[in-house]
């Protein structure tokens, strides 16, 4: 076999997917001498390598299925769920919005399932560097297992630590929160990353998102953001192009700032207003202020 061949081949150490009926789908490293097994029948690993992507293969019983590369939204809806995860439709606009590529260094808490921590090494690759922190030590070692599978644990510093005590780096390129009180360490994320520096994080509730707005404008966050993705999808058929019934909709609120430095006594009000440092409430206590000392000058 050829190298160029080799390259549309499945070989050994090569992590595959086997979608099946009802798009039922498996993903596993390939071994020599391996078996898969599953209640749709048995495959050797040996009967895969030199198989080229895109082939139907059978199972002892006859089962069909489909030998592919997975994408990274197929291996993040596999991951072993130790926690609730976000969707790749969350994921993808996070590191796109937070400008996560090669040679980042990214802070995430916590670990969770591993799922986001597992789009995080994909993107930042093996000049970047991801540090993980995590309170649960259970929860954590899920985490690494599933992502030594993917041989991405060379580009993660995992931490077990509660992030109420800081964080050991400084400088780095973004933040994201996973966690339920994200506006309790803001003055923590403000120490860590780079002036400029991206910061993230997801809410369940409005209370939690409004809390998380108070303390960014309190902590010199500014260029904030607040959205949540919907994701429809369509019946492939040229003959019936709908809708189809699912569809995943609202599963969190997504906040985005940036950290700034900026001297208050000097800033401009409406510069402040535009990249969401000042809110109403500011805005009125500015016009008090304001027509205050307008008094005191016609007073005197």
């Amino acid at each position: 076999m050829t190298e160029s061949t080799e390259i549309f081949c499945a070989n050994p150490g090569d992590l595959v997917q086997l979608v099946g009926l009802s798009h039922k789908s498996f993903i596993f490293n390939l071994i020599e001498g391996g078996e898969f097994q599953s209640h749709r029948g048995v495959i050797k690993h040996d009967d895969l390598i030199g198989k080229p992507w895109g082939i139907q293969i059978f199972s002892h019983n006859g089962s069909p299925f489909f030998l592919l590369q997975p994408s990274l939204p197929d291996i993040l809806k596999s991951t072993k769920r130790a926690t609730q995860i976000m969707y790749p439709k969350e994921i993808g606009y996070i590191l796109l919005h937070m400008g996560i590529g090669p040679g980042k260094r990214v802070i995430e808490a916590g670990t969770g399932s591993g799922s986001f921590t597992t789009a995080l090494a994909y993107s930042i690759g093996e000049s970047g560097r991801i540090y993980s922190y995590e309170t649960k030590a259970e929860t954590q070692r899920i985490a690494q297992r599933s992502l030594e599978k993917l041989k991405l644990t060379d580009y993660i510093e995992f931490k077990l630590r509660d992030i109420s005590e800081g964080f050991d780096e400084q400088g780095v390129d973004a933040v994201f929160l996973d966690v339920s009180n994200p506006y309790d360490y803001l003055h923590h994320v403000k120490k860590a990353l780079k002036p400029g520096g991206y910061f993230g994080s997801i809410l369940p509730t409005a209370n939690q998102v409004m809390s998380l707005l108070v303390a960014l404008r309190q902590n010199d966050f500014a260029f904030i953001d607040v959205c949540d993705i919907s994701l429809r999808y369509y019946k492939p058929e040229p003959s019936r192009f709908r809708p189809t019934d699912r569809m995943i909709s609202h599963t969190g609120y997504l906040i985005f700032a940036r950290s700034v430095t900026i001297d208050h006594t000097l800033a401009d009000r409406k510069l402040l207003k535009e990249i969401g440092m000042i809110g109403l409430e500011d805005e009125r206590l500015f016009d008090k202020i304001q027509d205050s000392e307008v008094q005191t000058n016609l007073d005197s």
